[in-house]
């Protein structure tokens, strides 16, 4: 800090000038291709979010991308590696020598919150392209601008280092999983899910049964979940109007719930536990709830199993449609797995949770210390982009 200080006062002391990011950048807008006609292997494409599919082409290299359609509140990333840009997001390049384009990025990393404001207000948020050309950004002599760059580089890529010991410790997880579950499938009888386990599928949506108004309830629809989470835990929220065929589909603490259209993303199935900041909340058509209709199988335990690759492979191999992939309740029910006895299940969880503690427990261990690192890094990114307008 003391150095780039240093800098300041010898290269800007009336202060920084601030510019139009129009004037600051050039816009480099990607190219439509679609998944029915320009489907590959090889590259991935992005566009406002994450990895859309894949192509053969490509089009960009080590980027930055800015999302255009359809934007999510981290609409600035670094994507690394060869990629195909859609025309619903764009990179840019420096307008001019006297800006450093990984400077620039930092900028943006810093404003999403503003950019991501600086959209349409309807269901879809899509950039206002011309007011964010004329969001104002410092600009410090280019000295300056290295020196930034090369110390928030260091926050990042320290950063880097700890998420992948903790993606390392996650396969470690996942692995013990699989293994726990392996290894008590010759002591536990084999079963079907839908022997064991109540699966009840959404309720189909009418919004004459809800209003807006004192809204109380979460509806949870398979675009709600993740990988083992509910997505955000930001929900819209209803107030029932009537209660008319609605009965049955409330949601518990400890059930488990499935996407049954879209079941999976790249990182893995989309089904998560209910937790009590969701409730209370009711079942949308094309989800699955999954309840364990027998004392001898723990709820915690039927998480696992689903958790379990053996469980992914089963959806993948039974899952039908191209355009929009599904499964059914009966492919759900089909599934067989080991169920050991009640207290070895409860082993198992006890064991399980307490490693999943090491890796997800954001208040010991790695987590703790990359969440450490990650407002560390947030608070020099942010002190270390103020600078004193010049006048």
């Amino acid at each position: 800090m003391s150095h780039i200080d240093d800098l300041i006062e010898e290269l800007a002391p009336d202060g920084v000038g601030y510019r139009d990011l129009g004037s600051v950048i050039t816009l480099n807008f990607g190219a439509r291709v679609t998944k029915m006609a320009d489907a590959g292997t090889r590259y991935p494409v992005y566009g406002g979010g994450g990895e859309s599919f894949r192509t053969d082409d490509f089009n960009r290299e080590d980027e930055y991308v800015v999302s255009r359609f359809a934007m999510s509140a981290k609409c600035v990333r670094k994507v690394a590696g060869k990629f195909w840009m859609l025309d619903s997001g764009f990179t840019f390049e420096p307008a001019d020598e006297s800006v450093d384009k990984d400077y620039v990025a930092y900028v943006l990393f810093n404003m999403q919150p503003e950019i991501y404001a600086c959209s349409s207000q309807g269901a879809q948020k899509n950039l206002k392209t011309k007011e964010f050309k004329r969001f104002q950004i410092p600009v410090p002599p280019i000295e300056v601008q290295r020196e930034i760059v090369r110390i928030l580089d260091n926050f990042t890529e320290l950063e880097a280092e700890l998420e992948a010991e903790l993606e390392a410790r996650r396969v470690q997880h996942a692995h013990f999983r699989d293994s726990m579950l392996a290894a008590n499938s010759s002591e536990g009888s084999m079963v079907k899910l839908d022997q064991v386990v109540e699966i009840t599928i959404g309720f189909p949506f009418k919004s004459s049964q809800f209003s807006d108004d004192d809204a109380d309830v979460a509806l949870v629809r398979g675009d709600n979940i993740g990988q083992g989470s509910m997505k955000g835990r930001e929900f819209k929220r209803w107030k029932r109007t009537s209660h008319d065929g609605l009965h049955g589909y409330e949601l518990s603490q400890g059930d488990v719930v499935l996407a049954m259209d879209r079941p999976w993303i790249p990182a893995g199935l989309k089904w998560a536990t209910i937790s009590g900041d969701v409730l209370p909340a009711l079942l949308v058509q094309r989800v699955a709830r999954l309840r364990s209709a027998l004392h001898e199988l723990d709820q915690r335990y039927l998480a696992t199993v689903i958790s379990s690759a053996a469980f992914t492979r089963h959806i993948l191999d039974v899952q039908t449609g191209n355009t929009v992939p599904h499964i059914s309740g009966r492919q759900i029910g089909s599934f067989q797995f080991p169920l050991p006895s009640l207290s070895d299940q409860r082993r198992i969880v006890s064991a399980l949770e307490s490693l999943d503690a090491l890796v997800n427990d954001l208040s010991i261990g790695l987590p703790a210390e990359l969440a450490a690192r990650r407002k560390q890094y947030e608070y020099y990114r942010d002190k270390l982009l103020t600078f004193e307008e010049l006048v």
